[in-house]
């Protein structure tokens, strides 16, 4: 590979938005790879970029990186990511997604009441669980939960 499809380490910084130390980070987590010159400098593939920028927008919406790196795996050995892999991966990550968008709204909906009277309780909130009916369910947030009650059904 010549030195003009390669980038430094500060040069894929810019060029990702991400920083040294994350880039740093993820080669430390297998997510990207490097490889070193005789003086022990970095240095990427100019691939890397479109597999950081992958990594970044999983991460965004919340993909953990062992599974953004499970995904990465599966690729063949050296490919870069294409569009038929990201929508194969984001087909695999759909689910999870829909249950966290599904949570994030109920947060979002009930959450001024959650907080709204000042008590931060959950187990003597007179309005998200009156006299601690949810505790009987277990521990943890039981509205929150899949399968979880609303407060009054129980």
């Amino acid at each position: 590979m010549s030195e003009g499809e390669e980038l430094t380490v500060g040069q894929l910084a810019r060029r990702s938005g991400t920083s040294v130390s994350a880039l740093h980070f993820y080669e430390r987590q297998r997510l990207i790879s490097s490889r070193r010159t005789p003086g022990n400098q970095r240095r990427y593939h100019r691939d890397t970029l479109r597999r950081v920028a992958l990594i970044r927008i999983a991460q965004r919406v919340g993909i953990p990186l062992m599974e953004i790196r499970a995904a990465l795996e599966r690729l063949p050995e050296g490919r870069v990511p294409n569009r038929r892999d990201w929508k194969r991966m984001s087909q695999g990550w759909q689910d999870e997604l829909s249950e966290r968008i599904r949570l994030l709204v109920h947060l979002r909906d009930s959450f001024a009441n959650c907080v709204g009277c000042g008590c931060l309780s959950m187990s003597h909130c007179s309005l998200a669980n009156p006299d601690d009916r949810l505790g009987v369910s277990g521990s943890g947030p039981r509205v929150l939960l899949p399968g979880g009650t609303e407060p009054g059904e129980g």
